[in-house]
């Protein structure tokens, strides 16, 4: 190949690694714009992502002994008088102070008693060396101040601040005279701005770990709320369509027409049962008492159970009447799933005040429990926090005549906690006295379509 083609041959090969690269520049230049692009898209829509990094440690704050590096020179070079002796301070100076910055980001050590101490003997070894020797031997005041302001932290720091600087400058002055105040200066403002920062950078996690629980435990309730409403609804739910389809099969062969209403109720305790799931998973769901009076009266009129329900008093608020119609659905399942009464009464007696609600059969169950206030499984449980939170009570246990449900509340709303009918202080699957381990999951409260059989 001649000169010439070998020339050829470079100056083309050095114009294809120009051309890549400025095309590789172009590319880097346009994903330099897109990630600023998507950075500020982020920014305005709120999901920058935390980078906060690993915690602070001592480690931040050991190159601040370089300062101390002029009276090392010295005490190496032999300018300083009684050479050991500030050599035995300088080295006490340091593993104090090593230790104590080391303790700082911890609460509980930085608290200790074991760090004033040490924060104490470092305060005298300082003085010592400063009224000794002067000089450079005075920049361990600032060091003195940075330690202070990383151990001590509230309402004593300025006061603590001032002291330590007038002292210092006070000092320094037996050497330096009125440059002193330079010395007293350095000492303040790292006292005071290492508080500043070590307290910000702590006050930033603190509310980041709190942002991150409150979103933890946001998420737990949501879950909370959503698995109780729909064991509230899918217990009450099948324990209803089991009742009526027994009395389906029992009517069939002698009354195909009462079995025919019977099995219409199942559909219509079906559609009303899809309505209230849709209404739970959007966390709308609310009762009324009245509403639930008539399906109770249903569910135990298909049950074989003789309904009576008495109610009195004047108007009550819907989140009174909310938190009363869980009780209702409570009670009503489990005298339709485990009283074995052929009776059920229902009073509701209201004042200006408070309100009652009562849930008594005549069955005799089948726990000899004692009457506790709160006691029985899942579902009462939560419905006795949730009265609870509203300012009521609830109580359920064996009475003379059978079993008994009573719950009180406040009648006006504005005594009434937000807490108490919230998405998630929704009540969960009925649980009484009589309840067996095996039903607290399936039994929630009765409820049937108004107007059913």
């Amino acid at each position: 190949m001649s000169w010439s083609s070998r020339v050829s041959c470079h100056i083309a090969s050095v114009r294809d690694g120009v051309r890549e690269a400025r095309e590789t520049q172009r590319h880097w230049q346009g994903n330099k714009e897109r990630i600023k692009a998507d950075w500020r898209t982020w920014r305005r829509a709120g999901k920058v992502p935390d980078t906060p990094g690993p915690p602070p440690t001592g480690f931040s704050l050991l190159p601040w002994l370089l300062m101390g590096l002029g009276s090392l020179s010295n005490v190496l070079q032999g300018k300083t008088p009684n050479p050991w002796i500030g050599g035995i301070g300088l080295l006490a100076f340091n593993s104090l102070y090593v230790y104590i910055v080391f303790r700082a980001f911890d609460r509980e050590r930085r608290e200790a008693v074991s760090t004033r101490v040490a924060l104490l003997l470092m305060a005298l070894v300082t003085t010592g060396l400063a009224l000794g020797y002067g000089g450079s031997w005075l920049l361990f005041f600032p060091l003195l101040g940075l330690a202070t302001g990383a151990i001590l932290r509230g309402p004593r720091l300025g006061k603590t601040g001032v002291l330590l600087s007038v002292f210092a400058g006070s000092v320094s002055a037996v050497h330096d005279g009125w440059d002193g105040i330079n010395i007293a200066y350095a000492t303040f403002l790292s006292t005071m701005v290492t508080a500043a920062i070590l307290g910000l950078s702590e006050a930033v996690r603190e509310l980041r770990a709190a942002r991150e629980e409150l979103a933890r435990r946001a998420v737990e309730e949501e879950r909370l709320r959503f698995s109780r409403d729909l064991h509230d609804l899918l217990g009450h739910t099948l324990s209803v369509i089991v009742v009526k389809s027994e009395a389906a099969r029992r009517l069939a062969p002698r009354d195909m027409g009462a079995a025919l209403t019977q099995i219409t109720d199942i559909e219509s305790v079906g559609r009303q049962a899809l309505t209230e799931i849709r209404e739970a998973v959007t966390g709308y769901r609310e009762g009324s008492l009245s509403t639930e009076l008539d399906r109770a009266r249903s569910a135990l009129t298909a049950a074989g159970i003789e309904p009576v329900v008495h109610r009195s008093g004047p108007p009550l608020t819907p989140q009174t009447e909310a938190l009363l119609g869980w009780v209702v659905r409570e009670a009503v399942t489990n005298a339709v799933r485990h009283s074995g009464a052929s009776r059920c009464e229902i009073t509701v007696a209201g004042t200006d005040e408070r309100v009652l609600l009562t849930v008594a059969d005549n069955g005799d169950g089948t726990s000899a429990q004692p009457a506790v206030e709160g006691i029985g499984g899942t579902g009462l449980k939560g419905l006795t926090e949730r009265l609870a939170t509203a300012g009521g009570s609830l109580w359920a246990g064996p009475s003379p005549r059978g079993f008994t449900v009573t719950a009180e509340l406040p009648r006006d709303a504005e005594e009434l906690s937000a807490a108490a009918f919230s998405p998630t202080g929704s009540a969960t699957a009925s649980g009484s006295g009589r309840d067996s381990p095996t039903d607290s999951d399936t039994d929630s409260a009765t409820a049937v379509a108004p107007g059913a059989g």
